[in-house]
């Protein structure tokens, strides 16, 4: 959807939810009701998040200096996700308390034709807000389902006034049926459970956004319809004769509602001229562009398969090497020795060093008594080692050949 009409539908929402604020204001005061000061406060958070979104709006059609070179289009995302956090603290978490506080200090409300007058001409400005906004998403909708078509929607501004605007028509059904019930059945209590569950539902509605923004702020791809008409597109300039043979990949990014950025990676033939690889390519943006005008940004490399592969590879390699480095490997465990099994290798250790100096080890006090195995082996050791037995040869008389002569 173009920017002046999602301004428009913001607009729209600023001016219903201002006169809404006020009236609800007035009327809380009046007869004293938290739901109807619930519905005051949310008003005023609606107000002040339009407010907001217009900003984000202004802000995202700067254009691209040096220190942005793809421009501004994503403060819209950032300005739309401070409203759902704004829409989550000050309009669930008020609504909540208040809530709460009813329950624990009751108090009656009076005047019901007040709420009831302020409530039916809030839904009924709000109601003109819900149908433009819902008609200005219908429109570019499409098969989709409206839950699918909102977390499809690239349009933070927009989607943000939808659901707003359709929690706030929800708040204020809850709101008069809490006043009848309070009026008509006497449950006293129906005023501040109600106010609990505007808040419930204002905290469910900001939930989601945060969702669906954080998306859009982190980065997501185009749609799919125009992520297969881009292909198409560079499909029609491959052929076997060229001037392109493959395309590697195509990779999208919405930067902002109508902003996308392209980056395409082809296979031109080989021994291509220059001068032609730069036409083909003029020629590729030139239509791309003119069929698909949130492209406003588009870069198209020339390169062949195998170096695209390895160009990935070598991509994702750092992330695979983080991984495995990452994996804690098991050390092995030491057992701990007990108290005996200390005293036992202390023993053995000194045992040589008394033996040599015929001393007798005196333990201490604090050590553990040595086991039987210890004393068996200290014992051994003192013993001094028994030389081998020599063996011994009985010497024959050697004669003298001289003596008998």
């Amino acid at each position: 959807m173009a920017a002046s009409g999602t301004r428009n539908v913001v607009l729209v929402a600023l001016a219903a939810n201002l006169g809404i604020a006020v009236a609800k204001f007035v009327a809380a005061a009046w007869t004293r009701s938290s739901a109807m000061l619930s519905e005051a406060i949310h008003s005023l958070v609606d107000t002040s998040n339009q407010a907001l979104l217009l900003y984000g709006l202004y802000r995202a059609r700067r254009p691209a200096d040096a220190r942005h070179p793809f421009g501004y289009s994503k403060e819209l995302y950032f300005w739309s996700f401070v409203v759902a956090v704004l829409l989550f603290s000050m309009g669930a978490g008020v609504s909540i308390y208040e809530g709460i506080e009813k329950l624990r200090n009751p108090h009656p409300i009076s005047d019901f034709w007040v709420n009831y007058l302020v409530l039916a001409i809030a839904l009924a400005l709000e109601g003109i807000s819900a149908y433009r906004a819902m008609t200005a998403f219908d429109s570019h909708r499409g098969p989709r389902g409206w839950l699918a078509a909102l977390r499809a929607s690239k349009d933070a501004a927009l989607f943000t006034v939808l659901l707003e605007d359709v929690a706030a028509v929800s708040g204020l059904l809850i709101a008069i049926l809490a006043l009848v019930c309070v009026q008509f059945l006497g449950w006293e209590q129906a005023d501040a459970v109600a106010s609990i569950l505007i808040g419930m539902l204002l905290a469910s509605v900001a939930a989601f956004m945060s969702v669906e923004i954080k998306g859009l702020l982190v980065g997501e791809a185009a749609n799919p319809k125009v992520l297969a008409g881009i292909e198409r597109i560079l499909k029609s300039e491959v052929s076997a004769r060229g001037p392109l043979i493959a395309i590697n990949e195509i990779r999208t990014m919405h930067l902002g509602p109508e902003d996308v950025l392209v980056a395409a990676s082809v296979d031109a033939i080989d021994g291509l001229p220059a001068e032609e690889v730069e036409r083909v390519t003029s020629e590729l943006e030139r239509e791309i562009k003119g069929k698909y005008p949130e492209v406003r940004r588009l870069f198209i490399e020339t390169q062949s398969v195998a170096g695209h592969k390895a160009a990935i590879s070598a991509e994702r390699a750092p992330t695979k090497a983080k991984a495995k480095t990452g994996a804690k490997t098991k050390r092995p465990t030491r057992k701990k020795k007990t108290a005996s099994q200390t005293a036992e290798a202390a023993l053995a250790d000194a045992a040589p060093s008394i033996a040599s100096a015929g001393e007798t080890p005196v333990a201490s006090p604090d050590a553990a008594p040595p086991s039987r195995k210890a004393k068996k082996r200290t014992k051994r050791q003192k013993q001094p080692a028994q030389p081998k037995a020599a063996e011994t040869f009985e010497a024959k008389p050697v004669e003298n050949p001289d003596a008998s002569e």
